[in-house]
Protein backbone atom coordinates (compact mmCIF):
# COMPACT_ATOMS: atom_id res chain seq x y z
CA UNK A 1 0.00 0.00 0.00
CA UNK A 2 1.50 3.31 -1.07
CA UNK A 3 1.68 6.36 1.15
CA UNK A 4 0.35 9.52 -0.47
CA UNK A 5 2.25 12.74 0.14
CA UNK A 6 -1.08 14.62 0.01
CA UNK A 7 -4.19 12.62 0.90
CA UNK A 8 -6.33 15.63 1.90
CA UNK A 9 -8.84 14.95 -0.89
CA UNK A 10 -9.41 11.31 0.12
CA UNK A 11 -9.67 12.19 3.81
CA UNK A 12 -12.24 14.92 3.09
CA UNK A 13 -14.34 12.45 1.05
CA UNK A 14 -14.34 10.14 4.07
CA UNK A 15 -15.17 13.11 6.36
CA UNK A 16 -11.91 12.72 8.30
CA UNK A 17 -10.14 15.80 9.74
CA UNK A 18 -8.10 17.81 7.21
CA UNK A 19 -5.95 20.97 7.58
CA UNK A 20 -7.77 22.81 4.74
CA UNK A 21 -10.53 22.21 2.18
CA UNK A 22 -9.05 20.29 -0.77
CA UNK A 23 -9.76 21.47 -4.31
CA UNK A 24 -9.75 20.06 -7.82
CA UNK A 25 -11.72 21.25 -10.85
CA UNK A 26 -13.94 19.35 -13.22
CA UNK A 27 -12.31 19.42 -16.66
CA UNK A 28 -9.10 20.73 -15.06
CA UNK A 29 -7.08 19.25 -17.95
CA UNK A 30 -8.65 21.05 -20.86
CA UNK A 31 -8.80 23.74 -23.49
CA UNK A 32 -8.35 26.70 -21.13
CA UNK A 33 -4.69 25.62 -20.77
CA UNK A 34 -2.39 26.54 -23.69
CA UNK A 35 -0.20 23.50 -22.96
CA UNK A 36 -3.24 21.22 -23.37
CA UNK A 37 -4.05 22.76 -26.77
CA UNK A 38 -0.46 22.14 -27.91
CA UNK A 39 -0.66 18.45 -26.89
CA UNK A 40 -4.08 18.07 -28.50
CA UNK A 41 -2.83 19.48 -31.79
CA UNK A 42 0.07 16.98 -31.66
CA UNK A 43 -2.45 14.18 -31.14
CA UNK A 44 -4.42 15.26 -34.22
CA UNK A 45 -7.87 14.89 -32.65
CA UNK A 46 -9.60 14.69 -29.28
CA UNK A 47 -10.29 10.96 -29.68
CA UNK A 48 -6.66 10.28 -30.64
CA UNK A 49 -5.61 12.13 -27.49
CA UNK A 50 -7.94 9.97 -25.35
CA UNK A 51 -6.69 6.76 -26.97
CA UNK A 52 -2.95 7.51 -26.58
CA UNK A 53 -1.91 6.65 -22.98
CA UNK A 54 1.32 8.69 -23.21
CA UNK A 55 -0.53 11.85 -24.29
CA UNK A 56 -3.45 11.22 -21.89
CA UNK A 57 -0.89 11.03 -19.08
CA UNK A 58 0.78 14.22 -20.27
CA UNK A 59 -2.44 16.26 -20.24
CA UNK A 60 -3.65 14.76 -16.93
CA UNK A 61 -0.46 16.05 -15.27
CA UNK A 62 -0.44 19.52 -16.90
CA UNK A 63 -2.80 21.27 -14.43
CA UNK A 64 -0.87 19.77 -11.50
CA UNK A 65 2.38 21.23 -12.83
CA UNK A 66 0.69 24.64 -12.94
CA UNK A 67 -1.54 24.65 -9.83
CA UNK A 68 -1.36 23.18 -6.27
CA UNK A 69 -4.38 20.92 -6.81
CA UNK A 70 -5.26 18.12 -4.39
CA UNK A 71 -6.22 15.46 -6.94
CA UNK A 72 -5.63 14.43 -10.55
CA UNK A 73 -8.48 13.13 -12.68
CA UNK A 74 -7.96 10.67 -15.51
CA UNK A 75 -8.08 12.39 -18.90
CA UNK A 76 -10.68 10.54 -20.93
CA UNK A 77 -14.29 10.93 -22.10
CA UNK A 78 -17.54 9.48 -20.74
CA UNK A 79 -18.40 8.14 -24.20
CA UNK A 80 -15.52 5.64 -24.38
CA UNK A 81 -17.91 2.99 -22.98
CA UNK A 82 -20.61 3.22 -25.71
CA UNK A 83 -17.79 3.53 -28.25
CA UNK A 84 -16.49 0.15 -27.00
CA UNK A 85 -20.03 -1.21 -27.49
CA UNK A 86 -19.67 -0.55 -31.22
CA UNK A 87 -21.79 2.59 -31.68
CA UNK A 88 -19.11 4.39 -33.71
CA UNK A 89 -18.12 7.48 -31.71
CA UNK A 90 -16.75 10.45 -33.64
CA UNK A 91 -16.35 14.16 -32.96
CA UNK A 92 -17.73 16.61 -35.52
CA UNK A 93 -15.81 19.90 -35.55
CA UNK A 94 -17.77 22.49 -33.55
CA UNK A 95 -20.63 20.06 -32.89
CA UNK A 96 -19.31 17.79 -30.15
CA UNK A 97 -19.63 13.99 -29.92
CA UNK A 98 -21.80 11.95 -32.28
CA UNK A 99 -22.54 8.27 -32.84
CA UNK A 100 -22.72 6.70 -36.28
CA UNK A 101 -25.18 4.05 -35.07
CA UNK A 102 -27.58 5.48 -32.45
CA UNK A 103 -29.91 3.02 -30.69
CA UNK A 104 -33.33 3.40 -32.25
CA UNK A 105 -34.44 -0.08 -33.34
CA UNK A 106 -35.47 -2.81 -30.96
CA UNK A 107 -33.08 -5.37 -32.48
CA UNK A 108 -30.11 -3.02 -31.95
CA UNK A 109 -31.09 -2.53 -28.32
CA UNK A 110 -31.53 -6.28 -27.76
CA UNK A 111 -28.08 -6.92 -29.31
CA UNK A 112 -26.32 -4.44 -27.02
CA UNK A 113 -23.60 -6.03 -24.87
CA UNK A 114 -21.39 -4.82 -22.03
CA UNK A 115 -17.72 -4.57 -23.09
CA UNK A 116 -14.81 -6.12 -21.19
CA UNK A 117 -12.97 -2.98 -20.04
CA UNK A 118 -9.57 -4.65 -19.85
CA UNK A 119 -9.91 -5.83 -23.47
CA UNK A 120 -12.05 -3.22 -25.23
CA UNK A 121 -10.90 -0.20 -23.18
CA UNK A 122 -7.29 -1.27 -22.71
CA UNK A 123 -6.03 2.21 -23.64
CA UNK A 124 -7.92 3.69 -20.65
CA UNK A 125 -6.45 1.12 -18.25
CA UNK A 126 -2.96 1.73 -19.64
CA UNK A 127 -3.46 5.48 -19.10
CA UNK A 128 -4.66 4.94 -15.50
CA UNK A 129 -1.59 2.79 -14.70
CA UNK A 130 0.77 5.25 -16.36
CA UNK A 131 -0.76 8.34 -14.71
CA UNK A 132 -0.68 6.69 -11.29
CA UNK A 133 2.99 5.84 -11.74
CA UNK A 134 3.82 9.34 -13.01
CA UNK A 135 2.05 10.98 -10.05
CA UNK A 136 4.51 9.13 -7.78
CA UNK A 137 2.02 9.27 -4.88
CA UNK A 138 2.00 13.09 -4.88
CA UNK A 139 -1.83 13.34 -4.98
CA UNK A 140 -4.62 10.78 -5.56
CA UNK A 141 -5.95 9.83 -8.99
CA UNK A 142 -9.70 9.99 -9.69
CA UNK A 143 -11.23 7.57 -12.17
CA UNK A 144 -14.66 8.26 -13.68
CA UNK A 145 -17.51 7.21 -15.89
CA UNK A 146 -20.77 8.59 -17.20
CA UNK A 147 -23.96 7.38 -15.52
CA UNK A 148 -26.16 4.75 -17.22
CA UNK A 149 -28.87 7.32 -18.00
CA UNK A 150 -26.46 9.96 -19.31
CA UNK A 151 -24.74 7.41 -21.54
CA UNK A 152 -28.16 6.21 -22.75
CA UNK A 153 -29.09 9.78 -23.75
CA UNK A 154 -26.08 10.01 -26.07
CA UNK A 155 -26.55 6.44 -27.33
CA UNK A 156 -30.21 7.00 -28.24
CA UNK A 157 -30.03 10.62 -29.45
CA UNK A 158 -26.82 10.00 -31.38
CA UNK A 159 -25.18 13.07 -29.84
CA UNK A 160 -25.97 16.07 -27.65
CA UNK A 161 -29.60 17.15 -27.33
CA UNK A 162 -31.56 20.06 -25.94
CA UNK A 163 -34.77 18.11 -25.24
CA UNK A 164 -33.86 14.36 -25.31
CA UNK A 165 -36.82 13.74 -27.61
CA UNK A 166 -35.88 10.19 -28.63
CA UNK A 167 -34.81 9.15 -25.12
CA UNK A 168 -37.91 10.48 -23.40
CA UNK A 169 -40.18 9.08 -26.09
CA UNK A 170 -38.69 5.66 -25.40
CA UNK A 171 -38.94 6.26 -21.63
CA UNK A 172 -42.68 6.90 -21.79
CA UNK A 173 -43.63 4.72 -24.78
CA UNK A 174 -41.33 1.69 -24.38
CA UNK A 175 -39.86 1.90 -20.85
CA UNK A 176 -38.78 -1.76 -20.97
CA UNK A 177 -36.39 -0.95 -23.86
CA UNK A 178 -34.80 1.91 -21.94
CA UNK A 179 -34.48 -0.29 -18.86
CA UNK A 180 -32.72 -2.90 -21.01
CA UNK A 181 -30.16 -0.30 -22.15
CA UNK A 182 -29.74 0.99 -18.58
CA UNK A 183 -29.17 -2.49 -17.16
CA UNK A 184 -26.39 -3.15 -19.68
CA UNK A 185 -24.92 0.31 -19.07
CA UNK A 186 -24.96 -0.21 -15.28
CA UNK A 187 -23.01 -3.45 -15.63
CA UNK A 188 -20.59 -1.79 -18.08
CA UNK A 189 -20.02 1.22 -15.81
CA UNK A 190 -19.46 -0.91 -12.69
CA UNK A 191 -16.97 -3.14 -14.55
CA UNK A 192 -15.24 -0.09 -16.05
CA UNK A 193 -14.85 1.72 -12.72
CA UNK A 194 -13.69 -1.43 -10.93
CA UNK A 195 -11.08 -1.99 -13.66
CA UNK A 196 -9.89 1.60 -13.19
CA UNK A 197 -9.60 0.95 -9.44
CA UNK A 198 -7.62 -2.24 -10.10
CA UNK A 199 -5.26 -0.27 -12.36
CA UNK A 200 -4.64 2.49 -9.83
CA UNK A 201 -7.59 4.92 -9.46
CA UNK A 202 -7.91 5.87 -5.76
CA UNK A 203 -11.41 7.41 -5.96
CA UNK A 204 -14.13 7.21 -8.60
CA UNK A 205 -16.79 9.63 -9.79
CA UNK A 206 -19.99 9.01 -11.74
CA UNK A 207 -21.13 11.90 -13.93
CA UNK A 208 -24.91 11.96 -14.30
CA UNK A 209 -24.88 15.01 -16.55
CA UNK A 210 -28.45 14.63 -17.83
CA UNK A 211 -30.31 13.15 -14.84
CA UNK A 212 -31.57 16.63 -13.98
CA UNK A 213 -33.59 16.66 -17.21
CA UNK A 214 -36.00 14.09 -15.74
CA UNK A 215 -39.09 14.44 -13.59
CA UNK A 216 -38.67 13.37 -9.96
CA UNK A 217 -40.41 10.02 -10.52
CA UNK A 218 -38.50 9.33 -13.74
CA UNK A 219 -35.19 10.27 -12.08
CA UNK A 220 -35.80 7.77 -9.28
CA UNK A 221 -36.67 4.97 -11.71
CA UNK A 222 -34.37 5.57 -14.67
CA UNK A 223 -31.28 7.20 -13.12
CA UNK A 224 -31.00 6.90 -9.35
CA UNK A 225 -31.90 3.20 -9.18
CA UNK A 226 -29.04 2.40 -11.56
CA UNK A 227 -26.60 4.71 -9.75
CA UNK A 228 -27.42 2.83 -6.55
CA UNK A 229 -26.83 -0.49 -8.28
CA UNK A 230 -23.40 0.62 -9.52
CA UNK A 231 -22.34 1.96 -6.11
CA UNK A 232 -23.27 -1.41 -4.56
CA UNK A 233 -21.02 -3.20 -7.10
CA UNK A 234 -17.95 -0.96 -6.72
CA UNK A 235 -14.78 -2.09 -4.97
CA UNK A 236 -14.88 -0.29 -1.61
CA UNK A 237 -11.23 -1.08 -0.86
CA UNK A 238 -8.18 -1.82 -2.98
CA UNK A 239 -4.58 -2.41 -2.02
CA UNK A 240 -5.47 -1.96 1.66
CA UNK A 241 -7.00 1.51 1.15
CA UNK A 242 -10.61 2.71 0.98
CA UNK A 243 -11.76 3.84 -2.47
CA UNK A 244 -14.39 6.59 -2.06
CA UNK A 245 -17.12 7.17 -4.66
CA UNK A 246 -18.67 10.48 -5.75
CA UNK A 247 -22.03 10.78 -7.53
CA UNK A 248 -22.81 14.00 -9.41
CA UNK A 249 -26.22 14.66 -10.96
CA UNK A 250 -26.24 18.05 -12.68
CA UNK A 251 -29.54 19.67 -11.73
CA UNK A 252 -30.01 17.10 -8.95
CA UNK A 253 -30.03 19.44 -5.94
CA UNK A 254 -33.77 18.83 -5.49
CA UNK A 255 -33.04 15.16 -4.80
CA UNK A 256 -29.91 15.45 -2.69
CA UNK A 257 -31.29 13.47 0.24
CA UNK A 258 -32.20 10.57 -2.07
CA UNK A 259 -28.78 10.67 -3.76
CA UNK A 260 -27.05 10.73 -0.36
CA UNK A 261 -28.90 7.51 0.59
CA UNK A 262 -27.57 5.26 -2.20
CA UNK A 263 -24.28 4.35 -0.48
CA UNK A 264 -21.84 6.74 -2.16
CA UNK A 265 -19.26 8.59 -0.04
CA UNK A 266 -19.85 12.03 -1.56
CA UNK A 267 -22.44 13.93 -3.57
CA UNK A 268 -21.36 16.49 -6.16
CA UNK A 269 -23.42 19.68 -6.42
CA UNK A 270 -23.91 22.12 -9.25
CA UNK A 271 -24.04 25.85 -8.45
CA UNK A 272 -27.83 26.09 -8.15
CA UNK A 273 -27.90 24.49 -4.68
CA UNK A 274 -26.57 26.31 -1.61
CA UNK A 275 -23.93 24.00 -0.13
CA UNK A 276 -24.81 24.95 3.45
CA UNK A 277 -28.44 24.01 2.85
CA UNK A 278 -27.30 20.76 1.23
CA UNK A 279 -25.18 20.00 4.30
CA UNK A 280 -28.12 20.58 6.63
CA UNK A 281 -30.25 18.20 4.53
CA UNK A 282 -27.74 15.32 4.38
CA UNK A 283 -26.08 15.73 7.78
CA UNK A 284 -23.14 13.40 8.28
CA UNK A 285 -24.29 10.86 5.70
CA UNK A 286 -21.95 11.98 2.89
CA UNK A 287 -19.26 14.48 2.01
CA UNK A 288 -20.18 17.25 -0.44
CA UNK A 289 -18.26 18.34 -3.51
CA UNK A 290 -18.68 21.72 -5.17
CA UNK A 291 -19.99 24.12 -6.07
CA UNK A 292 -18.80 27.46 -7.46
CA UNK A 293 -20.42 28.62 -10.71
CA UNK A 294 -17.64 28.11 -13.32
CA UNK A 295 -18.41 31.54 -14.81
CA UNK A 296 -17.36 33.24 -11.56
CA UNK A 297 -13.86 32.76 -13.00
CA UNK A 298 -14.67 35.45 -15.58
CA UNK A 299 -14.94 38.07 -12.82
CA UNK A 300 -12.07 40.21 -11.51
CA UNK A 301 -9.74 38.39 -9.07
CA UNK A 302 -11.12 40.26 -6.03
CA UNK A 303 -14.64 39.05 -6.87
CA UNK A 304 -13.42 35.47 -7.42
CA UNK A 305 -11.98 35.57 -3.89
CA UNK A 306 -15.31 36.80 -2.48
CA UNK A 307 -17.40 34.19 -4.29
CA UNK A 308 -15.08 31.34 -3.25
CA UNK A 309 -15.20 32.51 0.36
CA UNK A 310 -19.02 32.54 0.21
CA UNK A 311 -19.02 28.83 -0.65
CA UNK A 312 -16.54 28.03 2.14
CA UNK A 313 -18.53 30.05 4.66
CA UNK A 314 -21.79 28.43 3.60
CA UNK A 315 -20.40 24.93 4.16
CA UNK A 316 -18.92 26.08 7.47
CA UNK A 317 -16.63 24.35 9.94
CA UNK A 318 -15.47 20.77 9.84
CA UNK A 319 -14.48 18.21 7.24
CA UNK A 320 -16.51 16.67 4.45
CA UNK A 321 -16.14 19.41 1.82
CA UNK A 322 -14.18 19.02 -1.42
CA UNK A 323 -14.16 22.37 -3.21
CA UNK A 324 -14.94 22.20 -6.92
CA UNK A 325 -16.77 24.08 -9.64
CA UNK A 326 -20.45 23.31 -10.13
CA UNK A 327 -19.60 21.95 -13.58
CA UNK A 328 -16.60 21.81 -15.93
CA UNK A 329 -14.31 24.82 -16.26
CA UNK A 330 -15.02 26.86 -19.42
CA UNK A 331 -12.47 26.66 -22.24
CA UNK A 332 -12.39 30.49 -22.26
CA UNK A 333 -11.23 30.80 -18.64
CA UNK A 334 -8.02 32.72 -17.93
CA UNK A 335 -5.69 30.21 -16.18
CA UNK A 336 -4.51 33.02 -13.85
CA UNK A 337 -8.09 33.28 -12.56
CA UNK A 338 -8.13 29.55 -11.82
CA UNK A 339 -4.89 30.10 -9.86
CA UNK A 340 -6.62 32.82 -7.78
CA UNK A 341 -9.45 30.42 -6.93
CA UNK A 342 -7.13 27.58 -5.92
CA UNK A 343 -4.96 29.83 -3.75
CA UNK A 344 -8.04 31.37 -2.09
CA UNK A 345 -9.49 27.98 -1.18
CA UNK A 346 -6.14 26.72 0.12
CA UNK A 347 -5.58 29.77 2.36
CA UNK A 348 -9.11 30.91 3.32
CA UNK A 349 -10.39 27.43 4.23
CA UNK A 350 -7.88 26.77 7.01
CA UNK A 351 -9.90 28.64 9.63
CA UNK A 352 -12.79 26.22 9.08
CA UNK A 353 -10.59 23.27 10.02
CA UNK A 354 -8.97 24.48 13.22
CA UNK A 355 -9.38 21.93 15.99
CA UNK A 356 -11.52 23.41 18.75
CA UNK A 357 -9.52 23.97 21.92
CA UNK A 358 -10.36 21.51 24.68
Amino acid sequence: MSKLKNDTFLRALLREPVPYTPIWMMRQAGRYLPEYNQTRSRAGSFLSLCKNPDLATEVTLQPLARFPLDAAILFSDILTVPDAMGLGLYFAEGEGPKFERPLRDEWEIKNLASPDPVVHLRYVMDAVSQIRKSLDDSVPLIGFSGSPFTLACYMIEGGSSSDFLHTKTMLYRRPELLHHILEINARAVADYLNAQIEHGAQAVMIFDSWGGALSEAAYAEFSLAYLERIVSMLHKKHDGAKVPSIVFTKGGGLWIEKIASIGCDAVGLDWTMDIGRARRLVGDKVALQGNLDPLVLFAEPAQIVKEAEKVLESFGHGSGHVFNLGHGISQYTNPDHAAVLIETVRSSSRKYHEVASQ
